[in-house]
């Protein structure tokens, strides 16, 4: 269920149920050396596979597509660590050694997913490289906090004139659930962060076992900013992060709703990719994003440094396909997390399904109000470290 573990489907419709294999589609039937040719490492069930076969059918020319699923955002920095030569593969097994004895190197991708998370270290390691934006037709129709995001220095320090990195393609947030049973006995719902604080939930609380967004969400409460540097200038923080370990029961990165799907917790913080396919499944949970705003987190398409080929037309074919505002409410919907041209949109045009769902469409003023989890310097990630060590201790 992790969503990161630092804060720790294709052209068929075989892609949910090959996950882990490499994905090919074939287009008009021609041989693959005549074709162009596109490959893509991609975050398992972050693309559906409706919307790799409408892709398919709008492309022009003949063209091979090399969609190959990968389980964990983790595995896919690793693997522009080792495409850069930074880090060695590992060796494979006796087996895998026997039948690959003859095949030839894995090709390079053209394009990779990257959390939002990683894009500092990926530009500052020399692992991928910058986009050019007049070749992507679609690039001046991403609001302004997309754009942002992606500007960085060559160190990967935010920058409004730094060059472009990554696209963004989806996007959700960190939520509050709850169970409505519980609930419904107190008299009230949680709409916001200090609603964690509440004496009925003492002892009720399942929290992401990571300081940046426990004592984000406690910086939030307090009317400060996730990305505070320095800790020591709020002296009520830490008074309320102990407070709010005595409310915590239970912390995980990756089964923090099974006490609560359980019954043994009421209300837990997670991320929205996992709660909101919790809430089909169990229909007594319910969500909110909390209104003072929250942390959001995107996944991006990145360029390998070790991409040679200057013709990119297909790769950025794929990405402003990515970006089209008519395909934002079916993306959301089907891929469970937020398209970035969204907030663009007039809601009354979106499908009711999305219209009903806060956690994919939450209110825009809130949606001002959240940030990213930008990088921070060395000495505020060290207070961070501490104080988190301190309250657990």
């Amino acid at each position: 269920m992790n969503r990161r573990s630092f804060i720790l489907s294709t052209c068929t419709d075989a892609l949910g149920l090959m996950a882990g294999a490499s994905l090919l589609a074939t287009v008009a039937g021609c041989r693959a050396r005549q074709q162009d040719r596109l490959r893509v490492k991609l975050l398992k069930n972050s693309i559906p596979a409706q919307m790799l076969g409408q892709f398919r059918k709008e492309l022009k020319q003949p063209a091979v597509m090399d969609f190959t699923p990968v389980a964990q955002l983790e595995e896919l920095f690793k693997l522009l660590l080792q495409l850069s030569g930074a880090e060695a593969p590992k060796k494979p097994g006796l087996l895998t050694r026997l039948r690959f004895w003859n095949s030839k190197p894995e090709p390079t991708p053209d394009l990779v997913t990257l959390g939002d998370y990683w894009l500092q270290s990926a530009i500052d390691k020399n692992l991928i490289q910058p986009l050019n934006p007049e070749q992507l037709h679609r690039w001046q129709e991403l609001p302004e906090i997309w754009q942002a995001l992606v500007k960085r220095n060559d160190r990967g320090e935010a920058d409004p004139d730094g060059k472009v990195w990554s696209v963004p393609y989806r996007w959700g947030s960190t939520v509050i659930v709850y169970r409505r049973d519980k609930f419904k006995s107190l008299g009230w719902e949680p709409t916001d962060w200090s609603d964690l604080w509440r004496e009925e939930l003492k002892g009720r609380i399942s929290l992401l076992d990571q300081p940046r967004e426990a004592i984000g969400l406690t910086l939030k409460k307090l009317g400060h900013s996730y990305n505070s540097e320095n800790l020591y200038d709020i002296p009520a923080l830490a008074e309320e992060l102990h407070k709010l370990h005595q409310q915590t029961r239970f912390y995980s990165d990756d089964a923090y709703l099974q006490p609560l799907i359980e019954g043994d917790t009421w209300v837990a913080v997670g991320w929205s990719t996992d709660v909101g396919p919790a809430m089909e499944r169990y229909k007594l949970l319910a969500s909110v994003v909390p209104q003072s705003g929250t942390a959001l987190w995107a996944d991006l398409w990145v360029r390998p440094a070790s991409v040679t080929n200057d013709d990119n037309t297909l790769a950025n074919q794929w990405i402003d396909f990515c970006l089209q505002k008519d395909k934002a409410g079916q993306f959301s919907l089907l891929a469970k997390a937020s398209s970035p041209l969204l907030s663009e949109l007039n809601p009354a045009d979106l499908p009711q399904a999305l219209q009903d769902n806060p956690i994919l469409l939450p209110d825009r003023a809130i949606l001002e109000a959240s940030e990213f989890l930008l990088p921070l310097p060395a000495a505020t990630v060290a207070q961070y470290q501490s104080l988190w060590r301190k309250i657990l201790s």
